[in-house]
């Protein structure tokens, strides 16, 4: 059995299974990454919810994990050499798990970069502005008299969309016939925009009819739609 007790993270979030992958999450946009990466590789893991609400992110136990105080971070019992490695960021995750099970990560190298670049697209665009638009939309920006900071995060949301339903064009996934972690970074975010944050209309995201088609093949993958619902919030 593997010894997590060097985590202090575990002291407040248990291990019952501690042989398995230890998953720290909620179903946001970020949280749902890694949630549908390990049910997309059908490998066994725990989870456990960090209510975020209840400022469960910032507190000791979680920050000796992850210091910047954010879901998703994992801790895998058989890392490198055998031994147990933590880790934070949705994405250095994503990649980790494709590395370690030689899934979800195109064996050519030229198809490899192309899928990290829009990884980190991902990660630095989509995200980013998706999010901007949700609090500025949804949540307290919404009070906001001054209109300008949602007029901007639209406009920009806007043409990233555009920008990933030009690389759609003639593809059923990011990167061509093969569906990535590229995907699976995106997928969550995109879901999230038209869904929980409401701003199908706002985004006009009915004009972008190539990245309509991918989030409808990617939410009808059976480990997506278990994923965006793990953990389950209560």
């Amino acid at each position: 059995m593997s010894d997590l007790s060097a985590f202090p993270i575990t002291s407040r979030w248990s291990a019952a299974h501690p042989d398995r992958i230890q998953l720290y999450s909620l179903p946001t946009p970020n949280g749902v990454k890694v949630s549908i990466m390990l049910e997309e590789l059908g490998i066994p893991y725990e989870v456990h919810l960090v209510d975020i609400g209840k400022n469960e992110s910032k507190l000791p136990e979680f920050e000796s994990l992850n210091p910047n105080g954010k879901i998703p971070a994992m801790i895998d019992p058989d890392g490198p050499g055998g031994k147990p490695l933590g880790l934070f960021e949705s994405g250095a995750i994503l990649l980790y798990l494709a590395e370690k099970t030689g899934r979800f990560l195109p064996k050519d190298e030229s198809k490899r970069w192309e899928t990290i670049q829009w990884v980190f697209f991902q990660m630095a665009a989509i995200g980013p502005m998706f999010g901007q638009v949700g609090f500025f939309h949804k949540f307290a920006g919404r009070e906001y008299e001054d209109k300008r900071p949602l007029e901007r995060y639209v406009a920009e949301s806007k043409r990233l969309l555009g920008v990933l339903d030009r690389q759609l064009d003639g593809k059923d996934w990011i990167v061509g016939d093969e569906y990535t972690i590229a995907d699976i970074a995106t997928l969550g975010w995109v879901n999230n925009l038209v869904t929980f944050y409401g701003a199908r209309e706002l985004v006009g995201f009915d004009d972008f009819q190539n990245v309509i088609g991918w989030l409808e093949r990617g939410t009808s993958r059976p480990g997506v739609e278990r994923g965006l619902k793990i953990p389950a919030w209560t």
